[in-house]
Order: structure tokens, then sequence, then C-alpha cells
């Protein structure tokens, strides 16, 4: 099919609930995509953070056809050993005691207030069920995650809303303390402010709060849907923070550019949520787990050191360029957000960026950058001459 002919049949035939691009995605090489008609796209996106290995990553590939044709799903109620050997592994690399494996961010956030909540309740009974989020964070698109979304602009159409959550700005411990109470069973935060600008929390508020929580017995849940699995340089971003979660979630990357997702819970809530208490049908999928068992295994140390240096080189630049539209960069890793200066327009220079053959993201107030970690100093160099031809 034709680009044009992709697009007149999503408009016919799939809900219009995505400002899409105007561009049709055919296949993929590294971090360059292409267009049915042959014209390449330098990715800085990744499929919003999805697709850290790239795109052809015969690895990769070779695994998931492989399993597929060996098992390609047989529910939770059984054994399957590539969810196992996943698990083991992001044990033994973070710290944290087990895993639970779901699908998407929004899932296993929900998971993660669930277990929370369900903390609490064992050891406290009713009434002590409130989570404290953070100002302008993110946390999924279901009724209960867009209430944990500290953004106004989120809590509108789906009402009645899950009630239980209360708001503190980032990197302000007073203002965490004015939002506590006996109330409160845990405080629920993203390392990096994903959506709301690529806004990085200081590493002394981090283990601040980390420290309050041990103190009144709060849970610690921290949001890596984004941020995880490498995307920051490290395998986890709350391992640069020198803290450990007692529940952290991740999705995007974990297994490449398949539907993969979950929580990690810390020895004291290990047996929180026992048989019965949550669920998933296509959690764990074995195909989904073959792939995220080659991601871990291409996520060396020496590739995440790798990634931060990819990062430095980027900003660095972009920042270089002195563009009349950008300002400072700011970030970890390759999780990069740009400053868009005043009397500019993010959405029309996101636009023109794709329509030259870079595509790139907005967040909050100004662009945002998930390359594939993959990425080669070569495209990397022809997406910034990409940006400098486009907007110098």
């Amino acid at each position: 099919m034709t680009s044009s002919e992709i697009k007149a049949l999503t408009g016919q035939y799939i809900m219009n609930t995505y400002g899409r691009f105007p561009v049709a995605i055919d296949h993929g090489q590294g971090a360059t995509l292409y267009d049915p008609e042959g014209n390449a796209y330098i990715d800085f996106t990744s499929g919003i953070g999805v697709c850290d290995l790239g795109y052809g990553y015969q690895p990769w590939v070779d695994a998931i056809a492989a399993q597929a044709k060996k098992l390609g799903h047989v529910s939770n109620l059984f054994y399957t050993e590539p969810s196992a050997k996943l698990a083991e592994i992001l044990c033994q690399r973070t710290g944290e005691s087990c895993v639970f494996f779901a699908n998407g961010g929004g899932e296993a956030n929900e998971g993660m207030i669930k277990l929370a909540r369900k903390y609490s309740f064992d050891k406290y009974g009713k009434g002590r069920s409130t989570i404290i989020t953070l100002n302008n964070s993110f946390h999924g698109r279901t009724i209960t995650t867009l209430m944990a979304t500290g953004q106004e602009v989120f809590h509108n159409y789906f009402f009645p809303f899950t009630e239980g959550f209360r708001y503190a700005d980032a990197n302000d411990l007073a203002s965490l303390e004015a939002a506590a109470g006996d109330d409160v069973c845990a405080v629920m935060m993203e390392l990096v402010q994903g959506e709301g600008g690529v806004l990085p929390l200081d590493k002394e508020y981090v283990q601040a709060v980390k420290k309050l929580c041990e103190e009144r017995d709060w849970l610690l849940l921290i949001d890596e849907v984004q941020t995880g699995v490498g995307r920051t340089g490290s395998l986890f971003a709350f391992q640069q923070y020198g803290v450990l979660p007692d529940v952290v979630s991740f999705a995007k990357g974990i297994a490449g550019g398949l539907p993969m997702s979950g929580i990690m819970a810390n020895e004291k809530c290990r047996n929180v949520l026992g048989p019965g208490t949550h669920a998933t049908t296509f959690g764990a999928n074995p195909v989904c787990a073959a792939a995220g068992l080659v991601v871990q295994e291409t996520l060396s140390d020496a590739f995440l050191e790798e990634v931060q240096a990819k990062g430095e080189y980027l900003r660095e630049r972009i920042e270089a360029l002195d563009l009349p539209c950008f300002g400072k960069t700011r970030g970890l890793g390759l999780m990069i957000g740009i400053e868009v200066k005043e009397g500019f327009n993010k959405s029309e220079i996101a636009g023109k960026l794709i329509d030259s053959g870079l595509l790139v993201l907005t967040a909050g107030p100004g662009m945002r950058l998930l390359p594939p970690l993959v990425i080669t100093r070569e495209e990397m160099d022809q997406g910034l001459a990409i940006m400098k031809k486009t907007l110098g």
C-alpha cells in the first residue's frame, strides 16, 4: 500500500484518538525508518521510548521467531521458562525481590497502586489509602492513573475518577509534608518527569523522600515506565539516585518493541499480592519475555556507559548548533528535553523536522528526544544536520 492509502484506511476504520503526524512507516533498520515510498527518517523517538534496540536487530528477531514457533501463549496458570529467566535477571540486576509482568505502562502503575493500598490495608486496616504524587507528573490513561497524574488537564471527561490522591510540588519536601496525613500509604513519582517536559528530580530530594517513607511506613513507588530499561544510562534510573524503591514499574523498552510491562517489589512487599488479588491474561507472554531476554543480554554495563556518552554528545551538539528556537537541554542518558524559546511553537517545530526527515517528540513546554539506544554516531550526526538545515 502507498502512504496515502494507509492514511485513508486508517481514517476510515481506526478511532481518531491520536494527533498523528502525516507519515506512514513501513520498515526500519538501526535507528532509521522508511515510508512505503522509500523516504528515510532518522528516528529520535523509538516509538516513544519503546524500540530501544532499534529496528531489524537480528538477535531480537530470531528470539521472537524461535519462541513463537515453540509456544506463543499459555497463560499464567502454568509455568514458562522465558518469563522466569527474565524475572531472575531483573531482580539480580536491581536488588528487587520479585516481578509481576503485565502489558502496558498504565496497567503496571495500576498494579503498583493496588499493591501499595493492600500493603497498608493488611497492616493498618481501612482509612490509610491515599497516595501522594507530584505536580506535573504523568502515570497513565486508565481512570485511576489519570487521577494519579498531577496535571489538572487530565482530570476531565471520565467522571467519577478514582479517589485517594494528593499532589505535591517536585523537589519541595515542605510541599510533600503539607500533603501528608494519617491517611497516606505511599509516595509515587517519576525520577524524570517525561510527559511533563523531561524534568529530572534532584537526587537529594529523592533520597529525603525515601527516608521519610521509611520513617512513616509509606511505600516509595517509582514509575519507571519511560525511564527504565537503559533509557537514562543505567538499567533503571533509581540506580543513579541511590535508592531502592519498595515497588517500581516498568514498560516501554522492556521487550524492545513488543507489548510488555510489570512491577518489581522489594522483600517487604513480595507477598502483598497473593493468588486471586491481581492478574492479567497476557502478562509474562513467552514471546515478549524471549524478546526481553535479548534486551537484557544487550544492555551490558559497557552498553549503558555508551548510552550516557551518546546522550552527552547529543545534548552538547544540539546546544552548539545555537538554533534560534532552542534553549538549554536537560535529561539523563538518551532521554533528552530541549527548551523551546518564547515565540516559537513546539508542534510546528516537530512538524518541520519530520517533514525534513527527522522524527522527534514534544513533551510539556518543549521538545523530547528518545532515540533508540543502539543509534550510531552517523545517525545522530545525520539528525543533527537536519536540525541545523531546517531550524537554523
